[in-house]
């Protein structure tokens, strides 16, 4: 039996390798149908593709995971958060609050605890205690947020505050002034994540122009801030001091005393400051103490999105937009917005005498790096296909028609106008966030918007193609971009003459002709 056995084991092993040897050499004989133009059937032998390292391919996304990436940038850009902090400084109250989780000597220790290791006038009383167990009761949720965001920010900042010298602990000031919001503008105009006034960021040379507003640049607005704060201080002697003359200026700050009768303390000269400062003060040291103690009031910290030791910068040489930029490195728009929120109208300029840079993550650098050249001739080439290249301005009080698109939602439709999500719904009767394709928004813009180019309407000439032509069926994913890097010598611009095309949208099945020579 056992004999039999082995025999027939065998047997089935020899069949199994005839009948692989079969399919094999039957499918090196199989009829492929080539792609060329006169559409006859011819026997090819597969060739495996050797993917060039220097191409670049969008892939396709996973339509759940893509949702939640537009939700998180989103709330990266949203300003619903800063809104609620300038709120809650400016409306500050001292009430005691019950907040059985913290006890009052446990605060007091601690507090005296930060007292010890920070330059700051950390002392106990009860009105940073109501306003710290206010926050802890009542903004949970902010203080998460803030605290996912500063994993981002606080490398960068720390930096520039070692670089100059100052305490580590203004990096929580941002917070206070602008929620870690870079395009964050309050009702008096002050801008970016350390709110620069028009004047005092002219003061620190950050360029704001029509194209570019460095008040919204992470790293050159925090040396400003730097700079500005230690002269406060070099002047007041006093961090609490400098801190008020940051936020309401040092002439409020030298009239407060002189009213207060010489009193040099924050706390009592602050019933003279402005309302806002008033409660700014309270507000930086109640962050300060909550995210030194993060831990212990259940706090998560999770690694950010994108780092900013994970990124890098390259020096623009030529005009181009980050739309252009995210369609040939394949980095989302939104992520490339977060990293450079400097430029207003997402389109990096050349101008005589600056330099301006872009920020992109570490992975995609080297693909931009070795792809530079075809990169701004591509860019070129689409600026001078345009009717109108340059942004055209609205009137803040022309109405707009927009038609929502494929991966449009309300916080990418508001940042393109310069409006609020809450303002859109309010236009259009609109209950909830869902849109759907098709659908006419009606919307008041109130910053410049880059007409989309597909508003261009010209005779499209189709060019004449010579040599062995190919018919390329575009697939999910594909850009003409992509498809260019497939065919050496094929320009952008070469498969739109061919084929008649006059915009960048392509759909899965398209075919386009392509000259192989």
């Amino acid at each position: 039996m056992a004999f039999r056995f082995f025999i027939v084991i065998i047997l089935l092993n020899i069949g199994t390798c005839f009948a692989q040897v079969k399919d094999s050499v039957s499918s090196q004989k199989e009829q492929i149908k080539d792609s060329l133009i006169d559409g006859k059937s011819r026997t090819i032998n597969p060739i495996k593709v050797i993917v060039d390292s220097t191409s670049i391919k969008a892939l396709e996304d996973h339509e759940l995971a893509a949702k939640f990436d537009e939700k998180w940038f989103e709330e990266l850009y949203n300003n619903t958060l800063f809104d609620t902090i300038y709120k809650s400084v400016t409306e500050l109250t001292f009430d005691e609050v019950d907040y059985p989780e913290l006890h009052t000597d446990t605060l007091k220790a601690r507090l005296k605890e930060l007292d010890a290791r920070t330059p700051f006038n950390v002392a106990y009383n009860p009105a940073l205690e109501s306003v710290i167990k206010s926050y802890l009761k009542h903004r949970r949720k902010s203080i998460q947020k803030l605290i996912t965001l500063s994993a981002f920010y606080f490398p960068m900042f720390e930096r520039e505050m070692d670089n100059h010298d100052i305490p580590l602990e203004i990096k929580y000031l941002a917070i206070v002034e602008s929620a870690l919001k870079p395009r964050a503008k309050s009702r008096v105009g002050a801008t970016g994540l350390w709110q620069f006034m028009f004047s005092t960021g002219k003061m620190y040379e950050l360029d704001v122009s029509s194209y570019v507003d460095e008040r919204s640049d992470p790293i050159k607005s925090t040396e400003a801030a730097a700079k500005y704060l230690s002269k406060l201080y070099e002047i007041f002697g006093d961090w609490d001091l400098a801190l008020a003359a940051y936020n309401s200026g040092p002439g409020n700050v030298t009239k407060a005393i002189r009213r207060s009768g010489g009193y040099q303390n924050y706390w009592n000269i602050r019933h003279n400051l402005p309302r806002e400062t008033a409660g700014y003060l309270p507000a930086f040291l109640a962050n300060m103490y909550i995210f030194e103690y993060a831990k212990e009031h259940g706090f998560k910290q999770p690694k950010p999105e994108v780092a900013y030791f994970e990124t890098d910068t390259i020096r623009v040489k030529h005009m181009i937009t980050l739309d252009q930029v995210s369609e040939v490195t394949g980095t989302p728009i939104e992520e490339l917005q977060f990293l450079n929120p400097s430029y207003k109208l997402d389109i990096i300029p050349i101008i005589k005498g600056e330099n301006y840079v872009l920020r992109l993550p570490i992975d995609v650098i080297g693909d931009f790096v070795n792809n530079e050249e075809k990169i701004y001739a591509f860019a070129k080439a689409e600026f001078d296909a345009r009717e109108k290249p340059l942004p055209q301005f609205f009137n803040a009080t022309d109405r707009v028609r927009y038609k929502v698109r494929s991966g449009d939602y309300l916080g990418k439709i508001s940042r393109r106008y310069g409006v609020r999500v809450s303002d859109i719904k309010k236009w259009n009767g609109l209950r909830s966030n869902n849109l759907k394709i098709g659908q006419r928004l009606t919307i008041y813009p109130r910053k410049p918007y880059v007409a989309p180019p597909i508003a261009v309407k010209k005779p499209v000439k189709v060019t004449p193609i010579s040599g062995d032509v190919i018919t390329y069926v575009v697939e999910d994913g594909d850009s003409l971009w992509t498809i260019s890097q497939k065919f050496p010598g094929v320009s952008v611009q070469n498969i739109k003459d061919w084929n008649g095309i006059s915009s960048n949208k392509l759909k899965p099945g398209m075919k386009l002709k392509i000259s192989k020579g």
